[in-house]
């Protein structure tokens, strides 16, 4: 596989349910098992595999938002935890000077991600690469991931990184080159623990820290005045 392929990540968005379509080939699995489990006098395996479909359904959960209607606003492409703040840092794929704010997703979060402001997208750029713990730094250079580099109606260019982690495999994506995405729309996943990079211009204003919580599509990352 080359290093970088255009759109190796994208999937057709399917229909959006409270349970991430993406999840239902694993949940229909472990019920099965769980079933014949059941049937081979194994109560206690089939509890446990019953459980382990419980909290794949609530991993794979797809909550709706509240997204903030006033103008100029980044909100946070992900559940999770900021654990980076960065000024100063160059961009991927486009090298420009950018503020980063990395999002960490643990597997008891939400894993739909949103589109932190309405853009359009110029470019989809996916790398595969290694499975490094996602709080980690180097899984920013390292990790398997697929940026997004965007283009907002001002003329702004952000870049927003998915990226693998230690458990994830799967990174999925609904956009493609020259689409548009509101503010808050879902636009993929990542199944099972990961991180997000967004690479926001120096004339944003941010108003998050390291340790912020955030929820995808509410949250508020920066604004632009």
């Amino acid at each position: 596989m080359p290093a970088e392929c255009i759109n190796d990540a994208y999937r057709r968005m399917p229909r959006q349910l409270p349970i991430a379509v993406e999840g239902f080939p694993f949940i229909v699995a472990v019920l099965l098992a769980s079933i014949a489990a059941w049937t081979m006098s194994l109560p206690s395996i089939a509890a446990a595999m019953a459980g382990l479909a419980a909290f794949i359904a609530f991993f794979f959960r797809n909550p709706k938002r509240n997204v903030p209607e006033a103008e100029g606003v980044v909100v946070a492409p992900a559940d999770g935890r900021v654990i980076k703040v960065e000024k100063g840092v160059p961009a991927p794929h486009t090298g420009a000077p950018c503020t980063k704010v990395s999002i960490f997703m643990s597997v008891f979060n939400v894993h739909v991600n949103r589109f932190p402001t309405t853009a359009t997208v110029r470019r989809a750029i996916y790398r595969a690469g290694k499975f490094f713990v996602a709080s980690l730094d180097k899984a920013s250079e390292h990790n398997e991931q697929n940026a997004l580099i965007l283009e907002d109606a001002a003329g702004r260019e952000l870049v927003m990184v998915q990226i693998a982690g230690i458990i994830a495999r799967r990174i999925v994506c609904y956009a493609r080159e020259g689409d548009c995405f509101s503010t808050g729309e879902r636009f993929g996943l990542i199944r099972f623990g990961s991180r997000l990079d967004i690479y926001l211009p120096p004339d944003a204003r941010i108003e998050v820290g390291p340790g912020k919580k955030t929820r995808a599509g509410e949250t508020v990352l920066g604004r632009f005045e």
